[in-house]
């Protein structure tokens, strides 16, 4: 039996603790979060074949062509490759992963711009908005006037008064037009005033790259801005007119470089520095715009 004095000591002095077991270290790696994360994913409409590059799985559309090496472009529908018949798909995919970084930094590229250009879609009424020349230009009904130029006529801001904030393109249309008659009224006027634009800034330049352009067209093309021919036949996309005209200008001085270098070497971009010295920051400004949706 303890004594009195002992069990005193027992009620101030805890018992020793449980003794500490160490486990061993988890020889497996860690977990990265790119590793933990499922891989994201890039779609073409038309793919045939996918890749996983940079934990990114890219579905693309691969295709046979006539030409010297393997090609990779990426659109607004994903990545296209193309390559010769007698390259190899293990070939193909060797290149792939060579330029994987960049791949996906372009897909990366390509759908965020989607997602800009989604938001901006036209909505076809009084009161809405749309860039011309990089300013935006409102909308707006007058079916009191009969306008002669293409069913409209601009009305310029007026830089005297402080309330006037935006230009305004004036429709003779009634009140209750529909969707398709205010795009139809604001298309045929843009295309009237682009058809304009251009022809001047192709007269401004033709002479400064000492090339002569023989015929102007537009185009309505999804991807291209512009193509020249080498009759001097000049096809210019209608809608740079939304763009500010630095812009612009630069689109004409890369299709007039090329009456003189029908090729993007060396050469080509020289001819164009010769008249448009900052081409390559006006080329990214043609890039990451984003215009609205027709």
């Amino acid at each position: 039996m303890k004594s009195l004095v002992q069990m005193a000591l027992d009620l101030f002095d805890p018992p020793a603790p449980a003794p500490i077991q160490v486990r061993e270290a988890d020889p497996r790696p860690a977990l990265s979060l790119s590793d933990a994360l499922p891989p994201a994913q890039f779609a073409h409409p038309q793919s045939n074949r996918s890749i996983l590059l940079r934990h990114t799985r890219v579905a693309y559309h691969f295709k046979r062509a006539k030409r010297r090496t393997i090609g990779m472009v990426v659109g607004p529908d994903g990545l296209v490759v193309s390559a010769p018949r007698w390259v190899g798909l293990a070939e193909v995919e060797a290149a792939l992963h060579e330029k994987g970084e960049w791949i996906v930094r372009k897909l990366d590229e390509m759908r965020e711009r989607s997602h800009r250009m989604s938001q901006q879609t036209m909505v076809w009424r009084e009161g809405s908005s749309l860039p011309f020349l990089g300013e935006p230009l409102v909308l707006v009904l007058d079916p009191q006037h009969q306008f002669h130029e293409a069913g409209a006529r601009l009305q310029p801001r007026d830089p005297s008064d402080p309330t006037a904030l935006t230009h305004r393109l004036c429709l003779g249309l009634p009140h209750h037009a529909d969707t398709a008659q205010i795009r139809d009224a604001v298309q045929a006027w843009l295309m009237r005033q682009a058809k304009r634009i251009f022809t001047e800034r192709l007269d401004h330049f033709a002479p400064r790259l000492q090339v002569q352009w023989q015929r102007l067209s537009l185009s309505s093309a999804s991807t291209r801005w512009g193509t020249a021919s080498a009759d001097g036949s000049i096809r210019l996309n209608w809608r740079l007119v939304h763009f500010k005209m630095d812009v612009i200008d630069y689109v004409v001085a890369h299709e007039l470089s090329h009456l003189r270098v029908m090729n993007h070497g060396p050469q080509f971009w020289e001819t164009v520095g010769t008249v448009v010295p900052d081409y390559a920051q006006r080329r990214r400004l043609l890039k990451d715009e984003a215009l609205p949706r027709w």
